[in-house]
């Protein structure tokens, strides 16, 4: 814990500033190494199992990992600080993928699954970092600071999926299976992302935070204290909005690969349309981060929703041949995902104290981490029992919930003003 003294003498301004420098540069490598389970990872699994009923798993394993990772990490964070929890994450992280990488040498699928589940950890805390650069921002910009986190991702997350045929290249010269080269990315890149954390990211925000709450004896969000009823339907809320997205995001997400193979595309298309899809979930937050603080939280969240369904109509209705379509509709999925997380993720900050914060926020993580997993694991039963166009219709029709949530806390928040 940082001394009295030296938090009197820190700038907080220079200090937010800075955290959220580092925490976007790790964020640029974490983002390559999260992209391997997406693009390849049901390819990989459909390989070694020689069946598409399981192709969902590798999804739904990577995100219960990134569910035990979430909350290991929150409560990590809330006691030692942001610093240790992201660097224990981003570690296994990077031990998870060079495991998948052993499962496909040895063609052992239990190796396989047990990888992708440590290599979870990486992804959760890949999204944690987003929490960092909110520490020490003032109300008014935590949407842009959670933006400028997200999208210091897209550089390694675009780059991540159209590296597919360069990784498996260098991987077939070394004798490793094609569809293990993304995951020799992902280790590097996880491994980096946490030893960027671990050089730079002193001090500590979320300590400096902690000691500047005590000096002000007074909590950071005290308003929220005084209305635990406000407080729980804030975060309530947030927590909705960011899980709906993530199972209607992840379930499409996940078998577009093995529908755009079904339909002929290549490697490199696949890698292609993902790509765009990962530029679309991280590339807009600036923007949106914008948006959000200016126009709205809630008012976000649904323009969210209605664009979510808009892909899941396109993504069912649209041609599988048609290559534009497909990059139309996933860049829309990616674009709705972003606006329901960091609406989602504001409001969780909004209506937490730094007494609690990381700590709540590595449990909504779980629950968030929960839905991709079931989402993942549902997709590919549901398309191997019915079609492509059956799941991504139902998926961009769930997103339609978001619309009574947010109502139903407009209603009860202008029925206490009265």
């Amino acid at each position: 814990m940082l001394s009295m003294g030296e938090v009197d003498n820190l700038s907080k301004r220079r200090l937010f500033k800075r955290s959220l420098l580092i925490v976007s540069l790790s964020q640029m490598f974490g983002g390559a190494g999260l992209t391997a389970g997406i693009t390849v990872g049901a390819l990989l699994a459909q390989q070694m199992l020689g069946t598409e009923a399981v192709t969902g798993l590798p999804t739904a394993l990577f995100t219960l990992g990134s569910a035990l990772a979430a909350f290991s990490v929150g409560r990590l964070t809330q006691r030692y600080g942001r610093r240790l929890g992201l660097i224990t994450g981003f570690g296994l992280g990077g031990v998870g993928a060079i495991g998948v990488v052993v499962a496909a040498i040895l063609n052992s699928p239990l190796l396989l699954f047990l990888s992708l589940f440590v290599y979870g950890s990486g992804t959760a805390t890949n999204l944690q970092a987003r929490y960092a650069g909110t520490d020490l921002a003032e109300t008014k910009e935590r949407g842009t600071a959670i933006s400028i986190a997200l999208v210091s991702t897209t550089f390694g997350a675009v780059a991540g999926p159209n590296l597919v045929g360069v990784t498996g290249e260098m991987a077939t010269f070394f004798g490793i299976p094609e569809l293990a080269g993304p995951f020799l990315l992902a280790a590097g890149a996880f491994f980096l992302a946490g030893l960027i954390i671990f050089l730079l990211l002193r001090p500590d925000p979320l300590l400096v935070a902690k000691q500047l709450a005590k000096q002000e004896k007074h909590s950071i969000n005290s308003a929220s204290l005084s209305d635990p009823k406000a407080n729980t339907k804030g975060v309530f809320l947030g927590a909705s909005i960011m899980i709906i997205t993530q199972i209607v995001m992840v379930a499409i997400m996940t078998m577009t690969p093995i529908h755009m193979q079904h339909h002929g595309h290549d490697m490199s298309a696949i890698g292609l349309v993902i790509g765009i899809h990962v530029g679309a979930m991280y590339l807009p937050s600036l923007f949106t981060g914008y948006l959000i603080d200016k126009v709205g939280r809630l008012s976000m969240a649904i323009a969210g929703g209605i664009i979510l369904l808009i892909a899941g109509i396109l993504g069912a209705f649209g041609s599988g041949h048609n290559l534009t379509v497909l990059m139309i509709a996933l860049a829309l999925l990616g674009l709705g995902w972003n606006l329901g997380l960091i609406s989602g993720t504001t409001l969780i900050v909004d209506h937490t104290t730094i007494h609690n914060r990381a700590k709540t926020q590595g449990t909504v993580d779980v629950c968030i981490a929960l839905a991709g997993a079931s989402g993942g694991a549902l997709s590919g039963m549901v398309v191997a029992s019915s079609s492509f166009t059956v799941l991504s219709l139902t998926g961009g029709l769930l997103s339609l919930v978001l619309l009574p949530l947010v109502f139903w806390v407009l209603r009860e928040k202008d029925q206490a003003q009265k």
